[in-house]
């Protein structure tokens, strides 16, 4: 197993499409120039390759390098999960951005990933009981994939 991380040059708009289908984030290869969009946009963007320089997986987010880092998205080919690609991204960012008071994503409900951010020392608002923490969410689209 050889990767290698980085701050990354943005992916080519081919290389970031199959990445997102390959996870099934469709409500982002729908609008492939939205996607493009959104990560020229992002504060940080950083991306593994494998040693073929096949982009495997990339996290991305923004941050005020000061009280807040937002992580949007961390995704992994599935032929790469289980084998410390997403570890390593968010390692990378978190190290990067140890200084920042807050770090905060969104994820679903699987068991799998709960114990993954978990395991990264991400503590879920619906377990703090001694911190009064509430989470809200708005979004514009009806159903996100």
């Amino acid at each position: 197993m050889f990767f290698t991380l980085a701050p990354a040059p943005l992916p080519d708009l081919p290389e970031l499409l199959s990445l997102y289908a390959s996870v099934g984030w469709t409500s982002y290869t729908r609008d492939p120039e939205a996607l493009a969009r959104a990560l020229r946009q992002s504060g940080f963007v950083w991306t593994a390759r494998d040693g073929a320089s096949v982009l495997i997986g990339l996290v991305r987010g923004v941050t005020d390098d000061v009280s807040i880092l937002y992580v949007q998205d961390l995704l992994v080919r599935p032929e790469w999960q289980r084998r410390g690609v997403g570890r390593a991204l968010m390692e990378a960012v978190l190290e990067r951005y140890a200084h920042v008071m807050q770090t905060v994503l969104l994820t679903d409900n699987r068991p799998d990933q709960l114990a993954f951010y978990r395991s990264l020392g991400f503590h879920n608002t619906r377990d703090l009981v001694n911190i009064p923490t509430n989470a809200f969410y708005r979004t514009t689209q009806a159903k996100l994939s």
